[in-house]
């Protein structure tokens, strides 16, 4: 094995090591997700002998079809390190494991129906049902507030149509619906700004209350797409920035990896 792995001189040892070592980072980085269609390795290590020594040139991955969490699809996600430390010995024993932390260029592909389906996980619903804050118990007669049938529609030019109901706990329920521009702050943070009522649809005796609760609504989002949440074990998200295409939100940034998770 050692043989393999240190013949500077034969080309297929080199061959042999990457392929080795993206077989295993393979298998590693799989097992951070609930769920996967597929999962692309690339480590490029030349010489090979450098991996006696933990040293990668670069580490690439590209994923599809992921699964976070067990409830928050991404459609594609891929990042790609510079040179960085590996332990070599937790190779040979079929594991990846970092020397030191380390950053990647990172890249997050949501889709409209992926995140559609994220409003309905637990981890999100149950910040939007229940709530009893004083704005929205006066407009409710001092019971709790729902906000459920929560619906994305992805927009050109960072925005999104958003349309939910909001159950007043009486029986009475309120269609909302709103155009909102989305926007990155802080690098962590999903900001829902510039909210666009839009009351054609409404009820005419609902439309005061409907603004009234759209405007709650955004304000509750606003405070709640914290990507530290929603952070893979050992895995930190910073966003640089985002745009939408298509049916697609698309975000752009870097991960800073501590360690290489065992799960999603």
């Amino acid at each position: 094995m050692f043989g393999g792995l240190t013949g500077l001189t034969n080309p297929k040892g080199t061959d042999w090591g990457e392929r080795m070592l993206n077989t295993v980072a393979s298998q590693t980085i799989r097992h951070m997700f609930t769920q996967s269609e597929s999962v692309e390795v690339f480590v490029r290590c030349y010489p090979s002998s450098k991996l006696l020594q933990g040293s990668v040139d670069s580490f690439k991955m590209s994923g599809r079809g992921l699964v976070i969490r067990k409830d928050f699809a991404v459609e594609e996600m891929s990042f790609e390190t510079d040179a960085v430390a590996i332990d070599f010995s937790s190779v040979l024993s079929g594991k990846l494991t970092l020397k030191q932390p380390t950053q990647a260029i990172a890249q997050v592909i949501l889709s409209e129906a992926g995140i559609n389906k994220a409003f309905n996980a637990e981890l999100v619903r149950k910040r939007l049902v229940n709530l009893s804050v004083p704005s929205l118990t006066a407009l409710s007669g001092g019971k709790p507030v729902s906000f459920t049938e929560v619906q994305v529609e992805i927009l050109a030019g960072n925005r999104l149509r958003l349309l939910a109901k909001a159950d007043l706990d009486n029986g009475e329920l309120v269609p909302l619906s709103m155009i909102l521009t989305i926007a990155v702050e802080r690098r962590r943070r999903v900001s829902f700004q510039n909210p666009q009522i839009e009351l054609d649809s409404v009820p005419e005796a609902q439309r005061e209350i409907s603004q009234a609760l759209s405007l709650a609504l955004v304000e509750i989002l606003d405070n709640m797409v914290d990507l530290d949440r929603f952070d893979l074990d050992g895995v930190k998200m910073r966003l640089n920035r985002l745009e939408t295409e298509g049916k697609k939100l698309i975000f752009s940034g870097y991960a800073e990896i501590e360690r290489i998770p065992n799960n999603g």
